[in-house]
């Protein structure tokens, strides 16, 4: 089969496509025919050798989608022919995190998705309804899990209330869908003014373009009559983390989902204690989110927010894309093109 390996070295010339023999899956395994996969933003950190001292080489990508051609002794939940979802935490099939749980991760340190075939746990694969499209499956298990969980899972978003949602990448695009499909109103931020439309297209009632308001956290309070959301999804991390903070309302949560500005936040305390603030992380979930995630998708008739698709031997091409920030929603890799 063909793979894509991250060899030794920084940066998209680190991608290079080997010939590997196929994998037969062991007790308790599948082996899945890719079809799609997606970036995230872990990814590039991965690429660039910034993220973390992982092994090398090895099959990068963590959000991928397929088609099981095989089964190992014992697996009855899916069969041949089953289009499926990959879990991205390996070990956390269900329940809260634990160092046990999260341990093991697609695409650093355990292999990742950007091949033609790959062994995955058969409890670490979710089947995808017919309603959604390979493309659109391979974008749930980082961003949109990790969105998922943090509405209704740690904290359960109640329709009426109000979630300020920084940009609309990945994480950022599932959350304004979910938040909308749950009947809560929507705040999104933006850099540019040319994603106003599509931010509004994704379900934002209300969109802040931060060169008209780059103090959006005053322009959350003036929205919401000086209260504050309900929920702050906070995807950059840094000093910004202040304006979630003060964008939130008393006794509100913060999701800490990303760190696109700086790995390093640094808050007021004070700011954070007045107004009695829950700051929370959310990183992916476990193989349950993900079949939650897939049922309120399926239910709604929820479209995942797909921005190009690429074939999968193109992902430099890809990576370099993603690193405009000038996407919406996912960058997606399709298998089956050369």
């Amino acid at each position: 089969m063909r793979a894509i390996h991250l060899t030794d070295g920084h940066g998209p010339e680190a991608l290079t496509l080997v010939e590997l023999p196929d994998p037969a899956p062991g007790p308790g395994e599948v082996v899945v025919r890719m079809r799609a996969a997606s970036l995230n933003n872990r990814d590039l950190l991965l690429i660039d050798g910034t993220y973390a001292p992982f092994r090398r080489p090895f099959l990068p990508l963590s959000d991928g989608a397929g088609e099981v051609v095989a089964t190992g002794a014992g697996v009855a939940r899916v069969a041949p022919g089953d289009r499926v979802v990959l879990s991205y935490v390996t070990g956390w099939v269900a329940g809260g995190p634990t160092d046990e749980r999260v341990g093991r991760r697609l695409g650093g340190p355990d292999d990742g998705v950007l091949a033609e075939l790959v062994r995955a746990r058969a409890d670490a694969v979710v089947r995808v309804p017919a309603g959604l499209s390979d493309e659109e499956a391979a974008t749930l298990p980082i961003a949109g899990v990790t969105a998922y969980r943090a509405l209704f899972v740690d904290e359960r978003l109640a329709p009426g209330q109000s979630v300020a949602v920084q940009g609309t990448g990945g994480v950022a695009s599932f959350a304004i869908l979910l938040a909308k499909q749950a009947g809560a109103r929507v705040i999104v931020t933006t850099r540019t003014r040319e994603k106003v439309g599509r931010a509004r297209d994704l379900g934002a009632d209300e969109v802040i373009a931060l060169d008209e308001h780059p103090a959006w956290d005053q322009r959350v309070l003036e929205l919401t009559g000086g209260r504050g959301a309900d929920r702050v999804i906070d995807v950059a991390g840094g000093r910004g983390l202040d304006r979630s903070i003060a964008a939130c309302r008393t006794g509100g949560t913060v999701h800490l989902v990303g760190f696109l500005d700086t790995r390093e936040a640094s808050f007021d305390l004070t700011l954070a204690m007045r107004r009695v603030v829950t700051l929370r992380a959310a990183s992916a979930g476990s193989s349950e989110d993900l079949e939650g995630l897939v049922r309120a998708l399926a239910s709604g008739n929820v479209r995942p927010p797909v921005d190009q698709v690429m074939p999968w031997t193109e992902v430099r091409a890809a990576v370099a894309r993603m690193r405009e920030r000038r996407h919406v929603g996912k960058i997606v890799l399709r298998f089956g093109a050369a």
